[in-house]
């Protein structure tokens, strides 16, 4: 059976260390923050200026005023702080960010990324995620294996605008998960998801990959 969102999300906790500076996209990635094992210490930073995220506030305890880089609102914690913009993307451009975890339009065998341009939508900008996939040492992808219209979201190369190339280290989509090897191909699958088979994966996967499973 596929993994749920949560599930999603608590595999890809599980690439945490302790002492990590983090980055959180929008979407699946967010829900990370609630994953973090107990005792292990995490800073969770934001584009738009803050480091030291709490988690998500619970009804009717949301501070309007206190948002993070995707506008949802969250809390803060007793070690948080507050920056420029400016200053927030020079701990990303300058290696500081231990890990980023995002979500994905698309995903090519070599690691390529596209996760900013959303077809026949109107966006304003890529917002940090260039930057992110550029300085950060290590790159966690989580989404769905397929698009609504059932086409594969892990493709032999991607169509849509590019984020990063060859930038991805993992994958976790709610089939399995992937490693990848930057700049070279194929990936490799090294867990499933519980119910699911190796032959599920592949007919709705479009490159060829090499199986690693535990």
């Amino acid at each position: 059976m596929p993994w749920t969102r949560d599930e999603m999300a608590a595999r890809a906790a599980t690439e945490l260390r302790d002492g990590f500076y983090v980055n959180l996209g929008i979407g699946i990635p967010t829900l990370v923050a609630n994953y973090i094992p107990t005792g292990m210490t995490v800073t969770l930073q934001s584009e738009n200026g803050m480091l030291g995220m709490g988690p998500f506030p619970y009804e009717g305890e949301a501070d309007p005023d206190l948002i993070n880089a995707g506008k949802q609102t969250i809390t803060e914690l007793d070690s948080s702080s507050y920056f420029s913009s400016a200053d927030s993307f020079a701990m990303i451009r300058g290696g500081h960010i231990d890990l980023s975890i995002l979500g994905a339009m698309q995903v090519a065998s070599n690691g390529d990324l596209a996760n900013w341009m959303v077809p026949g939508k109107m966006v304003k900008g890529m917002g940090g995620a260039m930057d992110l996939v550029a300085g950060v040492k290590r790159v966690v992808v989580v989404m769905e294996h397929v698009e609504k219209s059932g086409a594969p979201k892990l493709v032999n190369a991607c169509s849509l605008p590019l984020t990063g190339a060859s930038v991805v280290d993992l994958v976790v989509t709610d089939l399995g998960v992937f490693r990848t090897d930057r700049g070279k191909s194929p990936m490799t699958l090294i867990e499933l998801a519980p119910g699911v088979s190796v032959e599920e994966i592949k007919a709705k996967t479009e490159p060829t990959f090499e199986v690693a499973l535990p």
